[in-house]
């Protein structure tokens, strides 16, 4: 997989249980997987049209940084599937632990919205 973005968890991103709210992560993952759609695509008119089961496996405190990995699982004609995984590192340890992960779909628009063929760089 490859390294998509860098989160760090803020006081502002906790919930009532003192850990990343799971809002934030989902905002976290789809803009991260944004990033990666539009770079595969070679164009910044993509969309998110699914994110799949979302599995929350470990919890993230303050402080905690958050890396976002993605792999394109297919592209089709006007749509791209790609695995995007969020991982807490321990900075220390030098080491990784699988916090979330999904599969998401994108879409490439037009200006009307309209989906319309893919043309990768």
């Amino acid at each position: 997989m490859k390294l998509i973005s860098t989160k760090i968890c803020k006081t502002s991103d906790i919930g009532v249980n003192d850990i990343l709210f799971g809002g934030s992560m989902l905002a976290w993952i789809d803009e991260a997987g944004g990033i990666m759609a539009s770079s595969v695509c070679c164009t910044s008119n993509m969309v998110t049209l699914k994110i799949e089961e979302v599995l929350f496996k470990e919890p993230v405190k303050v402080k905690q940084q958050i890396r976002i990995y993605g792999k394109v699982d297919r592209i089709g004609k006007t749509s791209i599937s790609l695995w995007v995984e969020a991982r807490r590192a321990d900075l220390k340890k030098q080491t990784e632990v699988v916090v979330c992960s999904t599969k998401m779909v994108f879409v490439h628009i037009d200006e009307q919205g309209k989906p319309i063929p893919i043309q990768t760089c």
